[in-house]
């Protein structure tokens, strides 16, 4: 399976999420690729997130309006797109500002973590940490707890 986390917003090599982000990409069984592009406005942001969204992956969009959903939860539906033949989600991660509805419409599955509001860069060291819990809940390793 390959990740691909597409976001608006730079992480800083030296950044304490870098870190956090590296580590968890190292545990990864699976590919973990992050493709980024600098804060510009809204339109720019949807056709840089839209053009980057490799062909048949599932895509996952991480919106303050989706489902909050758990792990396990997400684990399911990760295993049953597995199951059903997929190779790659995509997850993304928009803006500032959000994203546009035209963004939106692309998702097999609008994703909330929550009222919270979180920086970007932190965001992107949480959807990696997610991305592991998801692999070790698929593949039965004790690392998730319920």
């Amino acid at each position: 399976m390959k990740a691909t986390i597409i976001a608006i917003g730079k992480c800083k090599k030296n950044a304490p999420e870098a870190a956090i982000i590296a580590e968890y990409i190292k545990r990864s069984g699976w590919e973990v690729v992050i493709k980024e592009q600098n804060n510009s406005n809204q339109t720019d942001e949807a056709k840089f997130l839209q053009s980057s969204i490799p062909h048949g992956a599932k895509v996952i969009v991480l919106d303050e309006r989706g489902v909050n959903i758990s792990s396990s939860e997400l684990a399911a539906k990760v295993e049953n797109w597995l199951n059903d033949g997929c190779s790659e989600i995509c997850f993304l991660i928009g803006g500032a500002d959000g994203h546009l509805q035209s963004t939106r419409d692309k998702a097999d599955l609008i994703l909330s973590f929550g009222k919270l509001t979180l920086p970007h860069i932190l965001m992107r060291a949480v959807l990696c940490e997610q991305i592991y819990r998801l692999q070790t809940i698929i593949n039965h390793h004790p690392y998730h707890r319920e």
